[in-house]
């Protein structure tokens, strides 16, 4: 009998050799989250000692409970879930919005508009300018500074444009014929069929206003207004970290805490949300990063 499938010295060579490098690269980058988590959940003075790797060698929530004792990162935390929410809502709209009209045909000066927005992708205005620009639109030390900036993207144009071009013509010449104007047929046409793409891009978004630290770093000097990451941030920088055991000295938990553990408590605590949620929307990230390629 003869075997089709038998595979060759070479392909089995190949594939040992494939598994144990992917094996290598998911120990090396799941590692270092591992150890953070187990550290952060040992207690801080026994963890000065070193030689934990693997397991937690003397379990403590004393660091958790003092980041939570800390006024500062609930509040951090109600920033990140505002501007999270706020900002993917309007990005999603906004961009949605003008997508719709740039992937319309007849719009006169629509390839210069794409021209134009393909030049901003590769040429960034720098930091200095982009300062002044914030200063001049008195976005300074305001909640909006999170949310305007970013409301539009000109490469999440490209994915909504894509998919509206796929959209068939039929659709929007029925409801013109039963006297929708441009404004009815995007709202109540193409949004609806366009679920897939608006999912995918509220992800993007979501994400990014979740891990972006640098914006409450630079624009934002008011502590109570700067968002998890930024508070994280200070964190590692030490200061704030030894502020928080200032804040619980004098209760047992200071027996205990140490800076160095509630650097790592405080990492687990801002980064465990994102990194729950990102095994179940990975495959909307696949999904979106593939309408964007079919055309773009």
């Amino acid at each position: 009998m003869i075997t089709l499938n038998r595979r060759t010295k070479g392909e089995v060579v190949f594939d040992i050799v494939n598994n144990i490098g992917m094996l290598c690269i998911c120990f090396v980058t799941l590692y270092p989250i591992w150890y953070v988590l187990i550290n952060a959940f040992n207690d801080g003075k026994d963890a000065m000692l070193g030689g934990i790797y693997w397991i937690p060698r003397k379990f403590s929530l004393e660091n958790f409970s003092a980041v939570f004792d800390s006024p500062g990162i609930m509040r951090a935390m109600w920033i990140t879930v505002a501007k999270t929410l706020l900002g993917v809502g309007l990005h999603v709209f906004f961009t949605a919005m003008v997508a719709y009209a740039v992937s319309r045909r007849e719009l006169i000066g629509g390839r210069f508009y794409i021209l134009l927005g393909t030049i901003t992708m590769i040429f960034g205005a720098g930091l200095i300018p982009t300062y002044l620009l914030i200063k001049d639109l008195h976005l300074l030390e305001n909640f909006l500074v999170y949310i305007i900036p970013v409301m539009f993207s000109f490469f999440d144009l490209i994915i909504f444009m894509t998919f509206f071009r796929d959209i068939p013509d039929g659709l929007e010449e029925a409801a013109r014929i039963d006297g929708a104007n441009d404004w009815s047929i995007f709202l109540r046409i193409v949004l609806p069929v366009s679920l897939p793409v608006l999912a995918t891009i509220a992800l993007f978004h979501g994400v990014y206003q979740w891990n972006d630290y640098f914006t409450g770093m630079i624009y934002m000097n008011n502590e109570s207004m700067q968002p998890i990451q930024t508070f994280l941030y200070r964190v590692v920088a030490q200061s704030s970290s030894n502020l928080m055991m200032t804040a619980v000295q004098g209760s047992a938990v200071t027996r205990t805490v140490t800076s160095q553990s509630i650097k790592l408590a405080t990492m687990v605590v801002t980064t465990l949300p994102i990194v729950f949620a990102y095994p179940f929307l990975q495959r909307y990230f696949v999904k979106g990063m593939m309408i964007g390629s079919i055309k773009g």
